[in-house]
């Protein structure tokens, strides 16, 4: 096509537990974030878990996403703890749309948002934390249209944040970025009305330009 489109195509979103989070809270977000519609594009399809609370963690999310009947994947640390089929590289770049769920034991935080902007789509990934710094450093440098901080990523859809109804979810970096409603269709269109103005007359350094809202409508 020839035509301007916004990007909305994959959701390989993820969650990531660290170390500081709450068991039971990152368990009812995990859980609630794969399978409360499961063939939904803001669904989580990998599952990070930092290396120091692995153990404890673990068995309580498989015991929660049993419940659900989630096929559960993971890696070779995270099958040291509980039994699950092996992952393999192939999983981490898979949008599944299924009962199934990818598990991966990272070292640390910053190799949890490595393994986001390698791997997402840049939809919406969240971290489970009481660490405030933490969280701050994984909204800023995970490179996604929705990044969230203790909540599902179930909750990135347009009528949920007031758009009314949803066009879609871009993915994409220029125009709307997130989830779309009427008013990220629309583009932008600059009236400007002078009295004579020439931008000469600021070249002398003698005026300076303003910017100041004016709290009124448009007069043409």
């Amino acid at each position: 096509s020839n035509i301007p489109v916004m990007g909305h195509s994959d959701g390989i979103c993820h969650a990531y537990v660290d170390a500081s989070a709450d068991p039971d809270k990152a368990v009812s977000i995990a859980v609630d974030a794969k399978t409360q519609y499961v063939s939904a594009c803001n669904t989580i399809e990998t599952l990070l878990v930092h290396k120091d609370i692995a153990g404890e963690f673990l068995p309580r999310l498989k015991a929660g996403m049993d419940q659900k009947q989630v096929h559960l994947k993971g890696d070779d640390r995270v099958r040291a703890v509980i039994d699950v089929e092996p992952a393999t590289d192939d999983d981490w770049s898979t949008e599944y749309l299924d009962y199934i769920l990818s598990i991966k034991v990272v070292d640390s935080l910053e190799d949890a948002i490595d393994h986001i902007n390698t791997y997402g789509s840049g939809h919406t990934d969240v971290i489970v934390t009481e660490d405030e710094a933490h969280a701050k450093k994984f909204t800023t440098l995970v490179d996604s249209a929705g990044v969230y901080v203790n909540c599902s990523s179930r909750f990135a859809d347009g009528f949920r944040y007031g758009f009314g109804a949803e066009v879609g979810i871009s993915t994409s970096k220029l125009h709307a970025r997130g989830p779309v409603g009427l008013d990220g269709l629309l583009s932008y269109k600059y009236k400007l009305i002078g009295h004579g103005d020439i931008v000469g007359d600021f070249a002398d350094g003698k005026r300076s330009f303003t910017h100041k809202s004016l709290d009124q409508d448009c007069p043409l």
